[in-house]
């Protein structure tokens, strides 16, 4: 089997190079097996520096040097036509040219973006590309939750393209047969919400997918639909308080733990099960997000991911390149296209 390539920009998170390369190394070590082979993009003194405060074996490491980088702070579409030798760049630049079959960024999220468009380009039919999220609910199966943060504002052609990329998402990788798709509103009636809402309301119930209506956010955690469709700026929102919640509900959990022996004792023997919960609402877990609507894979992280989270993003790749995610969603584009 050819092995899959994937390039680590190295550079892009809060607390770079340190936890991108402790969670690739990772990947080069437990993922090794399946055909996952990793390239390094970052720069070179840096990264020697912290590989050898992290005790790694820096001569191993497969890198490639960066000499730019392109920070949270910059402007996404001026520092991708500035900063061509930027890490971010390099990784986009080897996917495009066909050396590398995936690119794992932390970095800034609307230059993940730009670069990605600018470089790969867009799959035909698709307006605007969109960043998905897996969220869990009470079935024990997560949703897809998108737009999460590409596109603020949306007409309904856009709502439409993110459907249909949702449900091939949610067929190839949570293995749903007939996906269940809604779209977040603030009622459940199909005369809810603004111009927008109503108009893409029209064309998921005209289209070929298994369209249930208008659902509340009160009805997301309780997987009445697989794949949920909203704007990126509501589904940024809805990101960023999930991603608060475990920390909060782990800091009252200690709290309460510690307030006599026996609400300890308690919390000792709950403890397994405490963290089996827990652990399906940490966004270490899930890795990265997708950029859906491109001509490449392309999993964006959170700029604060851990090691673990990283070493998931690079599993995540590695599982929409053996899927042939892109070309999915093409022939999905192709069997529907949009009119609207």
């Amino acid at each position: 089997m050819r092995p899959t390539r994937i390039a680590v920009d190295l550079m892009g998170g809060d607390f770079a190079p340190t936890n991108e390369l402790l969670g690739s190394f990772r990947a080069m070590t437990e993922l090794k097996r399946y055909g996952v082979e990793l390239l390094l993009v970052g720069h070179r003194e840096r990264v020697r520096e912290v590989a050898q405060r992290l005790g790694l074996p820096y001569h191993r490491l497969p890198l490639l040097h960066a000499e730019e980088i392109i920070t949270m702070e910059d402007e996404p579409t001026t520092a991708v036509r500035l900063k061509r030798n930027s890490s971010l760049m390099m990784a986009i630049e080897l996917h495009a040219r066909g050396e590398v079959d995936a690119v794992v960024s932390t970095g800034n999220t609307g230059a993940v973006l730009a670069a990605a468009t600018l470089r790969l380009g867009k799959v035909t039919g698709i307006a605007r590309p969109t960043i998905a999220t897996l969220v869990p609910t009470e079935r024990h199966r997560p949703s897809i939750l998108l737009d999460v943060g590409a596109n603020v504002d949306c007409k309904p052609r856009h709502l439409y393209e993110f459907a249909i990329m949702g449900d091939v998402y949610a067929r190839e990788f949570l293995g749903v047969e007939r996906p269940r798709v809604a779209l977040l509103n603030i009622g459940e009636e199909e005369t809810k919400g603004t111009l927008t809402l109503r108009e893409a309301y029209r064309l998921l119930k005209n289209s070929y997918l298994n369209f249930v209506g208008n659902i509340e956010g009160r009805d997301i955690l309780r997987g009445v639909a697989d794949v949920v469709v909203c704007d990126g700026f509501v589904g940024n929102t809805l990101l960023k308080f999930g991603e608060s919640l475990v920390a909060t509900w782990r800091a009252r959990l200690r709290a309460l733990s510690n307030r006599d022996l026996w609400r300890r004792l308690l919390f000792w023997i709950f403890r397994p099960t405490l963290r089996r919960f827990l652990r399906e609402f940490d966004y270490q877990n899930y890795g990265g997000v997708p950029l859906l609507g491109v001509r490449g894979i392309v999993i964006i992280g959170h700029g604060r991911s851990t090691p673990l989270a990283i070493l998931n993003m690079i599993a995540r790749a590695h599982e929409a390149v053996q899927r042939a995610l892109v070309q999915r969603l093409e022939n999905a584009l192709h069997l529907s296209p949009v009119n609207a």
